[in-house]
């Protein structure tokens, strides 16, 4: 047996098989609010604190990446109400993060099309970032304005560009070079998914990334995910025979 860890008595897995990256579809906050008669908003900032609870614990037992669906490009369709009380949530939770940068040890980035954000989010996303680069512990991505097949057009984009300009030749296009390209560039592709609520879809996120991903579909909102719950989602990852189209 390989060294296990134990964080919940009964929650147990093997250390040496940890997932390098997790990925999560942070589903359920507006229908967990609804449950309770509380409004959307309400549903987020409790997601938020969700949010937070989960990417520390992952930071203590030495997961390398976590990436979370914060906000997609559809998401703007929402109600304005909703999506500013959303945006002024997010902007917080990332100032707040850039005052614990020394404390936290957590790197924060940013993956998606932060040029239609508010200047005072860009800002904000520019401060957090910059002020936790240089941390060692978990790289905590946040999927903001992000949708997958806009990644996939933009990582296009860049390379017919090169191509045009002459500094690459069309033989030289490689799945690497479109990773390269990507907004997880440099990052290995998630080992595991996670969506919360009982949805059964990928919803435009990480499409390139998640080929070869493991899957686990839970059926719990995300204001109700705990510790235990990622403990239960690692050791069923574990279980599991990743064979990447080999037999």
């Amino acid at each position: 047996m390989g060294l296990l860890i134990s964080c919940k008595k009964l929650m147990e897995f093997k250390k040496e098989e940890l997932p390098k990256h997790i990925a999560i579809i942070m589903d359920g906050n507006r229908r967990w609010a609804r449950a309770q008669g509380k409004s959307a908003s309400f549903g987020h900032k409790e997601g938020a604190k969700t949010l937070e609870k989960i990417v520390r614990y992952a930071n203590k037992i030495g997961l390398e990446y976590i990436t979370v669906y914060a906000f997609s490009t559809e998401n703007w369709k929402r109600a304005e109400d909703e999506v500013k009380a959303l945006m002024m949530l997010l902007q917080n939770y990332l100032d707040d993060y850039a005052k614990r940068a020394d404390t936290e040890n957590i790197k924060v980035k940013i993956l998606g099309d932060i040029t239609a954000l508010s200047t005072g989010m860009q800002k904000s996303i520019q401060n957090c970032m910059e002020r936790t680069k240089n941390n060692t512990g978990v790289t905590f991505n946040i999927a903001l304005n992000y949708g997958g097949r806009d990644e996939i057009i933009k990582a296009i984009k860049n390379i017919a560009t090169e191509v045009k300009n002459n500094k690459i030749n069309i033989e030289d296009i490689t799945e690497n070079l479109v990773s390269e390209n990507l907004y997880t560039k440099g990052q290995p592709d998630p080992d595991l998914l996670i969506r919360t609520s009982g949805e059964l879809r990928l919803s435009n996120f990480l499409p390139w990334q998640l080929v070869y991903s493991e899957f686990l579909f839970i059926d719990k909102n995300w204001p109700d995910f705990e510790e235990e719950d990622l403990d239960k989602a690692i050791i069923e990852y574990q279980k599991r025979t990743r064979k990447f189209g080999a037999n």
